[in-house]
């Protein structure tokens, strides 16, 4: 199916929100998804999914929202997926506690100004 950048938007909003609300709600912390690979397992799935809707928005939507760092997003579910082996969970760390609160609060700007 394909989607529309708009709905591609929401897509990645909603992923990334369930995504960082099961982190709160759970009380995950940095340390468990270092060392606990079912918790490393249930972030990749929603993080090659968000990348996945990056990658496949338009190259205009992308130009006309440049304060979200699309290709850093995209470039990230080629490494998940292509280079599992060699994931540094300090980066997905990284993204997931410090970079995906910011990325939701982007997506909610971005969609309170379209129709």
């Amino acid at each position: 199916m394909k989607y529309s950048d708009h709905q591609r938007i929401r897509k990645i909003y909603e992923k990334a929100s369930e995504l960082y609300g099961y982190i709160v709600n759970h009380q995950i912390k940095k340390e468990d998804l270092l060392t606990e690979t079912p918790l490393q397992w249930l972030v990749t799935t929603p993080l090659y999914n968000i990348g996945e809707h990056v990658y496949n928005l338009s190259g205009e939507y992308k130009e006309a929202h440049s304060e979200i760092q699309w290709a850093m997003i995209a470039g990230l579910r080629h490494r998940l997926i292509h280079d599992y082996d060699g994931t540094n969970w300090n980066i997905i760390v990284e993204v997931v506690f410090e970079e995906l609160p910011v990325l939701i609060g982007q997506l909610e700007k971005i969609m309170q100004g379209e129709p």
